[in-house]
């Protein structure tokens, strides 16, 4: 079914779409993020190890992976407001129980039941595609797709702040009011697509999934402390291979797969997910090396000993930027084409890298070093939804996006062990402590700013987009959509 545009003379509800799914984006990542600041001291509040409280962030993380493209596929076959709603109402119940506990199980439980929220950019991005007219899709999917930054840039220093002027808890039921109002709204702005797609859904495929992911991430996740030779960490990849060896198999055999995996093995499908990895992997070194390298000892020689209010603050522009630049990236996606805002994205990551590699003693050139990086994060995330809505029909844009967004996930996680891994070998004593070098951080630019460089090399063999004609009829996902899809494999 064909859906149809939003009328010219719609009503406030419908006016408010846009900004009330970019509110749950936001909300999505802020909550992602909140518990960050208080990770050193959980060990002491709730009386528990700094590996048990370690699996606040592995929880979220793993409980997103599994869950973003199942409740994507949820919403291309029952409705994607409908599903929309059910992650909203996970992330504020998951707040809600965070809020009210100290027990590090309940807690963990409870940050679970938030990492349903991942699955809303890729919801909401199609629910756009579907409602929005032609002119105004690419703006729109370009500020949904930038989010997922701008809320990371605003839930450090909010949970910062409340965490050194309250107790933690209110942390938690601020962001329980904020996403029952997010999730109000959406209520109230957001009307059901009528576009579905057919079938039953592939119960074995989303468990199978499930296993392959646990096993990948939990070992990328915890192998710097478990031993990256140790049995356990060797025995979950070996694990993940088979799994999703098998489910691979059993996706191509089935006749109403979770994932359309001929669909995405073709080149204008597969290259953007490969490419969501690559760019995953640089935007999250960007926030988590500049976060520790500014909060580093004076005596380091380059630390600058900021607080973690301080640290937040010299983060919040990136978010600012991310804002800003959605709507200059989605304009040169629609001059250009998202192909090329793709590789100009991942070329401004390195040439972000670049400059911290040069500096990375005065705070300033950190700040403008990590505003270009954010800045090519911008165009990345922006371009990427858009090249996946012309490569699928409009039935598959949810699940579609879903695993785009996995793909993300995956790049982040083993960004964050990649660069642990360098750090971790990179130390030296500074007033009794062991701190990263300033060579180590170095590094761990230089690896960013190549990953970056592959994933434009990554992004420049992307086929072109089709003609305007064909372009149209993919963005409405005619018959010929599937077929241009399909081309290039």
């Amino acid at each position: 079914m064909e859906p149809g545009p939003i009328p010219a003379g719609r009503g406030l509800r419908e006016r408010l779409t846009v900004p009330v799914l970019a509110f749950g984006g936001i909300l999505m990542a802020v909550t992602q993020t909140v518990v960050v600041p208080l990770l050193p001291d959980l060990p002491r509040l709730t009386d528990s190890s700094p590996g048990a409280v370690s699996w606040l962030v592995t929880a979220t993380l793993l409980s997103g992976a599994v869950l973003t493209p199942v409740l994507g596929r949820a919403g291309d076959m029952y409705g994607k407001r409908r599903v929309l709603l059910i992650a909203l109402g996970l992330m504020a119940g998951g707040s809600v129980l965070c809020a009210l506990t100290s027990d590090i199980r309940l807690l963990i439980a409870a940050r679970a039941l938030q990492g349903a929220s991942a699955a809303v950019v890729p919801l909401s991005i199609s629910i756009l595609r579907d409602e929005l007219p032609p002119q105004r899709t690419a703006s729109a999917v370009a500020l949904m797709s930038s989010t997922v930054g701008i809320g990371a840039a605003l839930g450090l220093p909010l949970a910062a702040l409340i965490v050194q002027y309250a107790d933690w808890h209110a942390m938690f039921w601020a962001t329980a009011g904020l996403s029952t109002l997010g999730l109000a709204l959406a209520v109230w702005a957001v009307r059901e697509s009528p576009v579905r797609s057919p079938g039953r859904f592939d119960t074995r495929g989303a468990l199978g999934l499930a296993a392959g992911l646990v096993c990948l991430l939990l070992a990328v996740s915890q192998g710097g402390q478990w031993g990256w030779g140790s049995a356990p960490i060797l025995g979950l990849f070996a694990g993940a291979v088979v799994v999703l060896a098998l489910w691979w198999r059993m996706q191509l055999r089935s006749k109403h797969p979770l994932v359309d995996l001929r669909l995405a093995s073709g080149r204008r499908v597969a290259l953007p997910h490969v490419t969501a990895l690559l760019a995953g992997f640089a935007f999250y070194a960007n926030s988590l090396v500049t976060a520790q390298l500014v909060q580093a000892p004076a005596a380091s020689g380059y630390g600058l000993d900021l607080s973690i209010v301080a640290t937040g603050l010299c983060l919040l522009p990136n978010g600012v930027i991310m804002l800003v630049l959605s709507p200059v990236s989605a304009r040169i996606s629609t001059a250009r084409g998202p192909r090329v805002t793709l590789a100009a994205g991942a070329v401004f990551m390195a040439l972000g890298y670049a400059v911290r590699i040069v500096d990375s003693r005065e705070l300033w050139v950190i700040m403008v070093g990590a505003a270009v990086v954010s800045t090519g994060t911008t165009f990345a995330y922006s371009a990427l939804p858009t090249l996946i809505l012309r490569a699928v029909p409009v039935e598959q844009t949810a699940s579609a996006n879903g695993v785009n967004v996995l793909m993300r996930t995956i790049g982040q996680s083993v960004s964050s062990a990649a660069v642990a891994a360098v750090l971790v070998r990179h130390t030296s004593a500074v007033e009794g402590l062991r701190v990263p070098t300033l060579g180590g951080y170095q590094l761990a630019f230089a690896l960013a700013g190549t990953v970056a460089l592959v994933a434009c090399a990554v992004a420049l063999a992307i086929p072109s987009d089709p003609a305007p004609e064909a372009g149209r009829a993919t963005a409405r996902g005619t018959g010929p959509a599937q077929e241009k899809a399909l081309e290039g494999r």
